[in-house]
Order: C-alpha cells, then sequence, then structure tokens
C-alpha cells in the first residue's frame, strides 16, 4: 500500500482508535478537535487521502460511516532517536509492531534507539522505545524520558527543566548532559515502554 504522510497516519491511526472504542466514526468536528485544526478543510483532504491509498472508505452523503479497511496493528516506527548526541528528526512510517502488552492510543509511535547513552535506565543500542505524544510540554516532569527535538535532530534522555533551560540528562557516565534555552527544545513523546526484541533491529 501507498505509504501515508506524518498528518495522514496520526489522522488514521486516531480514527482506528476511536472506532474501535466507539464502534462509530467520529464527525469531522470531532477529528478537527483532535487534529488540532481550525477548518474542516485539511481534515477532508486527509480523509481523501486515506481513501485514494485504499485506508478506509464510507458511504456518499452519509455521515459517520468511515470503514477502516486495512488496519494495521501496533504503531507506526517513525525511524531512529540518537541515544548519544543526536540524530536527524523521524520523518517517515517504515513499518509496525505490536507488542499487545500495552495499551497503545492512536497518536503513540515508536522509535528505534541508537547509541547506549541511556544504557542504566535498562535502554540499549537497537532497543525500540514506544513513546506517548505529549499535549502540554508545560507538563512533563522532570526526570521523564523524552523524545526531544531541537531544530531537526531528536535525542532521546531525562528531561530536566532548570531556571529557563532545558538540561537533556544521559543515563550513562560516559556522556555529558546537553543544556539548551528552553524555547528551543520540543518535545515530541514521553516514554511509555521499551521493546528489546531484537529481531526488529
Amino acid at each position: 500500500m501507498e505509504p501515508l504522510t506524518q498528518a495522514q497516519q496520526e489522522l488514521y491511526d486516531w480514527l482506528v482508535s476511536y472506532i474501535r472504542e466507539n464502534r462509530h466514526s467520529p464527525s469531522i468536528r470531532q477529528m478537527m478537535r483532535e487534529m488540532k485544526l481550525k477548518s474542516p478543510a485539511p481534515v477532508q483532504s486527509r480523509l481523501d487521502h486515506l481513501r485514494k491509498k485504499g485506508y478506509i472508505d464510507w458511504n456518499e452523503g452519509q455521515a459517520r460511516t468511515i470503514r477502516i479497511l486495512q488496519e494495521t496493528q501496533g504503531v507506526p516506527i517513525f525511524g531512529a532517536i540518537a541515544a548519544g548526541s543526536m540524530v536527524e528528526a523521524f520523518t517517515d512510517t517504515v513499518e509496525h509492531f505490536d507488542p499487545t502488552a500495552i495499551n497503545f492510543k492512536g497518536s503513540d509511535f515508536a522509535l528505534r534507539v541508537r547509541g547506549d547513552s541511556m544504557i542504566e535506565a535498562l535502554i540499549d543500542d537497537g532497543d525500540i522505545v514506544i513513546m506517548r505524544k505529549v499535549q502540554d510540554p508545560k507538563r512533563v516532569r522532570n526526570g521523564t524520558i523524552v523524545a526531544a527535538r531541537v531544530e531537526s535532530n531528536t535525542t532521546l534522555k531525562y528531561y530536566h527543566f532548570e531556571a529557563g533551560k532545558v538540561v537533556l540528562k544521559p543515563a550513562n557516565p560516559r556522556f555529558e548532559p546537553m543544556e539548551y534555552p528552553a524555547e528551543e527544545v520540543n518535545i515530541d513523546g514521553e516514554l511509555i515502554g521499551v521493546w528489546r526484541n531484537r529481531g526488529l533491529g
């Protein structure tokens, strides 16, 4: 099947989760609210792309009739994240995996770990970390393991906010903490699980 953009994937994953839980499709207004959009046009555009790519369908002229055609289990893997210095931020979904012990939300995603700066947090090179999107970065607690992005680079570290600066701390004494002005740091997600299946690496 034709791959999805990140925006399309976000809507698709939420639709899968919503329809699975509620047994019916959401309204356009609900999709706008969930995607944080102020107009129905971008929602309709994403829905049209999902339909053309064979992921969903609906009955013309009938509200709340969206059907999932190709439900991919698990969460999308968005690429690699550095557990060392920094790597280029994740971009495209490449595959899915489904560790069934975790109760996923539609916007959850996964990243492959590259490096060993988080080894003392039991996160090693080649592991897959499952992340939950952060809705309000101000509510992230110090000591939380996060996927932090600075410009186009991303890293997996302990988050600490100190006097207007964000300190990204490793879990390996061989690595130095990284410090940035708070406004330069974006928190893409916080850790909810680690998958150590080397068969996925």
